[in-house]
C-alpha cells in the first residue's frame, strides 16, 4: 500500500490558558505566533503558517492530530477509505484557512485526525527572532489508545501509514509515513489521549539551552537528554502550562526501502533488563513519564 500520509501536519490543542501556552512555546521552545484571533492562536517553528494550533476552551485537552498528505487527490482518496476502515467522517472541509483540502475523521477508540494538504509555507521565512531554543520543525506525536492494533489498522487502511517497530505486547507501537522517518506517530496502550508531541532540534547543544530556559521559568526536564533505541533520536521532555508534554527530538533514522524493511518486534519487556533495548544510553524512563496522560476532548 502506498503512503497517502507523508508527515505530521499540525497539532491542535484546547487550552484554558492560551497566553500561558504561547509564553512557553515562544520563550522556551522558540516558536513564533503567525495568527491570533478571539478563538485560536497559531504557532510555527519555521515558515509554515501553523504547526501548533491553540484553541480557546474551558478544558486542557487534545483537539485534533493533523496528518499531512501531499495532494488534494491523496486527501480525497483517504476520505474514500474512512468508512470501510470502520471510522467516521466528521468533516470534508479543511479546518484551517492555510490548508486547501482536508478530511477530519474519528476512530472508534475516540481519536480524531485531519488528513490535509500541506500547510501554506514561506520557504524563505523559516528564520525568525526568538528567545527560545528554536527547533526546525514539528516532528512526531505519540497518542494513547486502548487498542493500538485497531488504531494501527485504521491508519494503515486510511492513510497508508506502516508499522516500523513495536513491543510484542502492543504497549508501544511506531508508524511511519511517506517522509520515511522511523515514526511520525507512536501508539501507547492506555486511555485515549496524547502522550506527547515533538519538535525536531538541530544540534545537541540545544538541550543545554533548553535546560537553562526551563530553569528560568521554574521548570525542569521530565526526562532526558538521552537517545532512544527505536528511532535512534535524541530526546528531552518537559510539560507546558496546559499540562501537555513536549518532546525535543533529534533527527530520526529513516526507512530507505519498504521492500527490504522488516519492522522490529521488541520482545525484551522486563525492566531493568530492557532499559538499553529502549534507550541507547541506558537511561530508564521515570514513572511520571510512563504514566503520563493528556486527554483527548470528547466530541459528538
Amino acid at each position: 500500500m502506498s503512503h497517502l500520509v507523508h508527515a505530521l501536519g499540525h497539532i491542535k490543542i484546547n487550552t484554558r490558558d492560551i497566553e500561558g501556552v504561547v509564553r512557553d512555546a515562544t520563550e522556551i521552545l522558540g516558536l513564533h505566533v503567525t495568527h491570533s484571533d478571539a478563538e485560536q492562536t497559531w504557532l510555527s517553528s519555521n515558515g509554515r503558517a501553523a504547526e501548533l494550533v491553540l484553541v480557546k476552551s474551558d478544558e486542557n485537552a487534545t483537539h485534533t492530530i493533523g496528518l499531512e498528505a501531499l495532494t488534494a487527490e491523496a486527501v480525497r482518496e483517504a476520505e474514500s477509505r474512512v468508512e470501510a476502515a470502520g471510522c467516521r467522517v466528521l468533516s470534508s472541509k479543511p479546518s484551517l484557512e492555510c490548508i486547501k483540502a482536508g478530511v477530519t475523521f474519528a476512530t472508534p477508540e475516540g481519536l480524531r485526525f485531519e488528513i490535509h494538504t500541506p500547510i501554506r509555507n514561506g520557504i524563505y521565512d523559516r528564520r525568525h527572532p526568538t528567545y527560545g531554543v528554536g527547533p526546525s520543525r514539528l516532528d512526531h506525536a505519540n497518542l494513547m489508545t486502548p487498542n493500538p492494533g485497531a488504531t494501527l489498522r485504521h491508519l494503515n487502511a486510511i492513510g497508508g501509514l506502516m508499522l516500523s517497530e513495536k513491543m510484542v505486547n502492543d504497549s508501544l507501537t511506531w508508524m511511519y509515513g511517506g517522509n520515511r522517518q522511523h515514526h511520525i506517530l507512536g501508539l501507547v496502550k492506555g486511555d485515549v489521549g496524547l502522550h506527547h508531541y515533538a519538535f525536531e532540534f538541530r544540534e545537541f547543544n540545544d538541550y543545554l539551552k533548553l535546560g537553562d530556559l526551563l530553569d528560568r521559568f521554574d521548570k525542569q526536564m521530565m526526562w532526558g537528554p538521552g537517545r532512544h533505541r527505536p528511532g535512534d533520536n535524541t530526546y528531552a521532555y518537559y510539560t507546558d502550562v496546559s499540562g501537555a508534554m513536549v518532546e525535543c527530538s533529534g533527527q530520526m533514522a529513516v526507512v530507505a526501502d519498504d521492500d527490504d524493511f522488516v519492522p522490529n518486534i521488541i520482545t525484551n519487556l522486563e525492566r531493568p533488563g530492557n532499559v538499553r533495548t529502549m534507550n541507547v544510553w541506558g537511561t530508564p524512563a521515570p514513572l511520571e513519564w510512563r504514566e503520563f496522560h493528556f486527554p483527548f476532548t470528547k466530541f459528538a
